[in-house]
């Protein structure tokens, strides 16, 4: 685990120049440039407020505001989208980086730091984005939303260690970039983000505890939408989980480096 901290520490420059070369260059050639990554989540929010917020809008409890669902809805796609872009970057991280891997000799950890500041980089822009939209909605969320980088820790570390395992699984199970997605679209929908969980059976809301992302989500509502304390208890036991994942994702990793780069 020291070596990888070292190597990482003395890679850092090419971390932080392959951080902002990546992003410069996915919008050399746009008009709009970076912003395109606050438009397309943000459109994807307002389908959903448009089409099910008339059913739904009624039945948020503590939201006094005719936007209800769309700010509950913003909310949960927050911490949602930094799941997801995690997970699947680095599920194919191993097999688009195989080349450069095979050329040149660098800490492989590396790589899924560049894909880790990345993503926070796109969820930071988002986040002002939604603050900025909350703003015109007439919601100002409150000084509960200083504990987001708790949040944020607990969600980086569960989507990271997830990553890296199916990562680098699928180099050699190729099956695994075909299910994951999938997998992704029944959390998503397992996890209350475009619906509110009063609205489900009582029965049906115990399995949400099986449901890791569940109390992250649940504190982005409770910090930006309903302006209080995050249930810290469930959080940190998720973010201990997170680095327990994590941790062994990394042992795997620094393991199976020599046969990555054959496999690929």
């Amino acid at each position: 685990m020291s070596d990888m901290l070292k190597g990482l520490w003395a890679y850092r420059g090419f971390v932080l120049s392959s951080i902002k070369n990546e992003f410069v260059t996915r919008f050399a050639r746009s008009k709009l440039g970076g912003f395109w990554m606050i438009l397309q989540p943000l459109a994807q929010v307002l389908i959903y407020a448009l089409i099910l917020s008339a059913v739904l809008s009624a039945k948020l409890p503590g939201i006094d505001s005719q936007y209800a669902y769309a700010i509950y809805l913003t909310a949960g796609f927050l911490g949602w989208m930094l799941f997801s872009e995690i997970i699947n970057r680095c599920l194919n991280l191993f097999i688009e980086q195989g080349n450069l891997m095979k050329k040149m000799k660098f800490p492989k950890i590396t790589l899924p730091t560049i894909v880790v500041g990345s993503a926070l980089l796109n969820n930071v822009m988002l986040l002002l984005a939604i603050l900025g939209v909350f703003a015109v909605l007439g919601h100002f969320p409150t000084l509960q939303i200083l504990w987001l980088p708790v949040l944020t820790l607990a969600m980086v570390s569960l989507a990271l260690g997830l990553g890296l395992v199916l990562g680098i699984l699928n180099v050699f199970i190729r099956d695994i970039g075909q299910a994951v997605p999938i997998l992704l679209q029944v959390a998503f929908w397992f996890t209350p983000i475009v619906y509110p969980i009063n609205i489900i059976p009582e029965r049906l809301q115990q399995l949400l505890v099986l449901n890791p992302i569940y109390p992250i989500i649940r504190g982005y509502h409770d910090v930006l939408v309903f302006g209080q304390a995050p249930h810290l208890g469930q959080v940190i036991l998720i973010m201990t989980v997170g680095f327990l994942i994590l941790a062994f994702g990394l042992f795997l990793f620094r393991r199976a480096s020599a046969e990555l780069v054959d496999a690929l």
